[in-house]
């Protein structure tokens, strides 16, 4: 990513200033409505959903694709949206149960993010956010912290810990602790005000429901307006960074509040290049600078340039960004499909000497292969075009040829060939080469084809490679194709078929982290000339029947 990149994924603007020009521009990585904006008067869910999506198509036509996040206050309901209904309640299954019902209607109109639940503890009525707080004693918090699941689902039992998490599907959205922290115990209440308070009373009153958030598998973490006996919680670096984040082991993204690192200074923006550098010094990975982002982008970016910020500050924050928009692309269920849907069709010459799962730890190994590095021939058809677009910048994954770097061991040398000749395979004692060829995207009428061979140099590069070291080809494709006439020089065969953008899903199975449990879904023919062929046929004579797929076991446990 480039810098322009990286900070634009940093920025959470307005709905009204979220132009398709400003989110290309930019690279805009958020929008939000704030309280009372709105696509139009009584908009109903149908205009919702088209002005988010409207939205989302710039930011995705990108040249990276990464999609923006669009945050909504529901801290009692769907609050901005015209009659929903509103919710209160002490009772946290019930309060789960109003967070599954939030988030539903969230969804309905478009939305995957809430500014939602406030956590504050109110120790003082004359606050004027009292009522969105559960209760002056943080053990009731605490206990009605049980919205987050309800917003975001139940963390499954094998999760890690201080990671956020988002359910599968489309009836659950990512939530937000606020005000991180000791917003509900300002003095007189004054809202924004200073809350004095020793810090194991800090800890005792108004942290405990933040590691209860955390340990739910909240999202993301709101930071307050209020300051901390004198120190401004935007800038509060010992809190934002030292504790939520190292201490704590949040491992979601810390949002500012509204124009919150402007009111660092009184009056706010008095020093805007100060706020930009304190605030994100502190650890605020995403700035809500709803409509003057240009200012804030062009002085974060000289901040960087001169090394007033470190680009690792950066990338920490656009990492716990990302991490969160993964997540609520359940790229792990993607990746738990791909690793499901692999088929082990050849391993070795015998059971007795199987080549998978292949070793981490080698001197050196060969990828090669026009699709070991194209998440475009990952996907295939109907991505992001009708046709499908081969390359890497149409949408963002992982190819197999990343998962593998990602998986073996540290001191193996990768060396990536995409065609090599047979003269550089002998010559470089490579451990063995993972080959990866396949077919082009395709869709419909364009996608007929009478031979079903394997587009040169497909072909060249199993014969280049295979004939020299021990191979591992792993077919990205569509259907089954032509592979007899190669297959005796193959020590090993995946059909791999269209993967998508989870590569790392392949390098799960073919290192033995996982083991290969896919059976084939159709009959892989020996020639075109067979066809159509299916089982039950009175001449069924395939190279793989249906229902074919050896299997290997995990060789993590």
């Amino acid at each position: 990513m480039t810098l322009q990149e990286k900070i634009g994924q940093m920025v959470q603007v307005e709905l009204t200033v979220a132009t398709p020009d400003a989110m290309k521009k930019y690279f805009i990585g958020s929008v939000l409505s704030g309280g009372g904006s709105v696509p139009a008067p009584k908009a109903s869910a149908e205009t919702w959903v088209k002005t988010v999506n409207n939205i989302q198509k710039a930011a995705l036509s990108t040249r990276l694709g990464i999609p923006m996040i669009y945050g909504i206050d529901a801290v009692h309901g769907h609050n901005n949206v015209y009659k929903p209904p509103y919710f209160r309640t002490m009772d946290p299954q019930l309060l789960k149960r109003i967070g599954e019902a939030t988030a539903l209607e969230v969804r309905a109109t478009g939305i995957p993010y809430v500014f939602a639940p406030c956590i504050a503890v109110c120790r003082d009525p004359r606050w004027g956010r009292c009522y969105e707080s559960y209760s002056e004693d943080h053990r009731i918090v605490q206990a009605l912290t049980e919205i987050i699941p309800g917003l975001q689902g139940d963390l499954p039992t094998n999760s890690r810990k201080a990671v956020p998490f988002v359910a599968p599907g489309k009836t659950k959205v990512a939530a937000c602790a606020k005000h991180y922290v000791g917003d509900g115990g300002t003095t007189r209440g004054i809202n924004e005000n200073n809350t004095v308070i020793s810090l194991s009373g800090l800890l005792n009153i108004h942290m405990p429901a933040y590691f209860n958030a955390i340990s739910k598998g909240v999202a993301t973490v709101m930071v307050s307006y209020s300051s901390w006996n004198g120190k401004k919680m935007h800038a509060n670096h010992d809190l934002v960074t030292g504790f939520l984040k190292n201490k704590m082991k949040f491992r979601g993204f810390v949002i500012s509040d509204w124009q919150g690192i402007d009111r660092i200074t009184s009056p706010p923006g008095a020093n805007y290049s100060y706020s930009v550098e304190a605030g994100v010094s502190a650890g605020i990975d995403m700035v809500m600078v709803p409509y003057n982002f240009t200012e804030f982008i062009d002085d974060l970016t000289y901040q960087v340039k001169n090394k007033i910020i470190p680009m690792s500050r950066i990338n920490d924050a656009v990492q716990r960004i990302l991490r969160v928009k993964f997540t609520m692309e359940h790229r792990e269920l993607a990746r738990e499909a791909v690793r499901k849907s692999l088929v082990l069709l050849k391993n070795g010459e015998s059971a007795d000497e199987p080549l998978v799962p292949l070793p981490k730890r080698a001197p050196k190994i060969l990828v090669a292969g026009s699709h070991a590095d194209n998440l475009g021939n990952q996907c295939g058809g109907w991505t992001i075009t009708w046709q499908g677009l081969s390359g890497n910048n149409l949408t963002s994954g992982t190819t197999v040829l990343n998962a593998i770097k990602n998986t073996v061991d540290p001191a193996t040398k990768v060396v990536y060939n995409r065609n090599p000749d047979a003269n550089f395979v002998k010559s470089n004692k490579f451990s063995y080469a993972i080959v990866v060829v396949g077919e082009p995207p395709y869709a419909e009428t364009f996608g007929d084809s009478l031979n079903l061979t394997i587009p040169e140099p497909g072909p060249s590069t199993i014969t280049n490679v295979c004939t020299s070291v021990k191979c591992v080809v792993i077919i990205i494709s569509g259907r089954p194709v032509v592979i007899q006439p190669y297959l005796a020089n193959i020590d090993a065969l995946v059909a791999a078929w269209l993967p998508g953008t989870e590569g790392q899903g392949v390098a799960d199975v073919l290192f033995g982290d996982y083991g290969f449990t896919g059976k084939l879904a159709r009959t892989w023919f020996k020639t075109v000339d067979q066809l159509p062929m299916n089982v039950g046929d009175q001449h069924y004579d395939p190279l793989f029947p249906f229902g074919f797929g050896l299997t290997t076991k995990s060789t993590k446990h």
